[in-house]
């Protein structure tokens, strides 16, 4: 029973200061909680706390403030994530509904976010090599010279010139654009290089060779996964200037900072949020900040996710965890703030961009 209070005075004094970013004492929380115990047994209790490495103490007379230890036992003891309101999600929807293509959802994703939770947003694109064939065409524009248009499902368009010996009739050029777009559709770019390749063989159709390469040279394209952000400028109002400079020097990295957050993506709990408190990034620029990631991509189940309320909430834990483990993360969203950041309202916010980019990308709305 002693046990199960402290975690409770410990909640509060989380609670307390994400709001306050103060210190808090006992007779705040006696007055502001319904702990059923006097003050004295609260300052045990947090004393008590602060052995075990959850609180410190920064001033002999000051309250207690939460350690990455805290945060890590609240964060991991939110039960589920708290709903967004009806007027938030309508907000949201009526936001990015506007998109005319996947880059503008997700340029408009980081600076929404960015909005909502006051702190340093990130939303990547979909990478090539998770990306699969939606449709491939091809055009002569030249003698000796196919032009192939190569869509994927995640909105990405590639034109590639195919030089060949001699140009096919057009309607063996229709039919190879047919055959391939039979075979490949819905298959990785790598896999449908490969199928592309025994098609020529079997078929005879040399000129299609070439598309097997424009497959190979698109998988392996690393520019096409680009990284948008969105709200450095929130940084100045909640860190103190010796932080900024190294804080500013790990949100350069882009690369070492898509890495960090696409595993985090990955590893996330029931409700599909992962969340990185401090050290735990082995990043000094973060030590002393926080990132909550959340993994957006492909529905379980073709057109699962469409409906008219994308970020609407599930009616259940089980309902969440199912469309959760249904997804196929293969891009990410999130967001990097202080460690005394507000954690539900953010995982909240996380979650329900990276919902919209799976709605999104499920209902075909991609085209650049």
């Amino acid at each position: 029973m002693t046990q199960s209070r402290r975690m409770l005075v410990l909640r509060a004094v989380v609670e307390d200061y994400i709001r306050s970013q103060e210190p808090v004492g006992s007779t705040s929380l006696t007055r502001d909680h319904d702990l059923g115990v006097s003050s004295a047994t609260i300052r045990n209790d947090m004393a008590a706390l602060e052995d075990e490495g959850y609180l410190i103490q920064p001033h002999t007379s000051a309250g207690r403030v939460p350690t990455e230890k805290g945060y890590r036992y609240f964060v991991d003891r939110l039960a589920t994530v708290v709903p967004l309101s009806e007027a938030q999600r309508r907000g949201i929807n009526s936001f990015l509904s506007g998109s005319v293509s996947l880059k503008d959802a997700l340029q408009r994703s980081a600076r929404l976010l960015s909005e909502i939770t006051g702190q340093v947003a990130v939303v990547t694109s979909p990478s090539l090599a998770k990306a699969t064939l939606r449709h491939v065409e091809m055009v002569p524009v030249a003698m000796t010279t196919l032009l192939a248009v190569v869509i994927t499902d995640t909105g990405r368009v590639a034109q590639h010139g195919l030089t060949i010996a001699s140009m096919p009739a057009v309607d063996e050029i229709n039919r190879l654009s047919n055959t391939v777009n039979e075979q490949c559709v819905g298959l990785s770019l790598s896999k449908s290089a490969e199928t592309v390749r025994s098609i020529a063989a079997s078929a005879g159709y040399e000129s299609v060779r070439g598309v097997a390469d424009a497959f190979e040279s698109m998988a392996l394209d690393e520019r096409a996964n680009e990284l948008y952000m969105s709200g450095t400028s929130h940084l100045a109002h909640s860190r103190s200037l010796t932080d900024l400079a190294p804080l500013f020097d790990a949100l350069e990295e882009q690369v070492v900072l898509m890495k960090l957050m696409s595993n985090l993506s990955e590893e996330t709990n029931a409700s599909g949020v992962g969340v990185a408190i401090g050290s735990e990034m082995h990043t000094p620029g973060l030590l002393h900040a926080s990132v909550v990631s959340s993994g957006y991509g492909r529905s379980g189940e073709a057109g699962e996710p469409a409906g008219n309320d994308p970020v609407g909430e599930p009616e259940t834990e089980s309902e969440t965890e199912s469309q959760t483990n249904d997804m196929e993360p293969i891009a990410f969203v999130g967001s990097i703030g202080p460690t005394h950041m507000d954690y539900a309202a953010t995982m909240a916010a996380v979650r329900a961009v990276a919902r919209y980019l799976t709605a999104f990308l499920s209902e075909g709305r991609t085209q650049d």
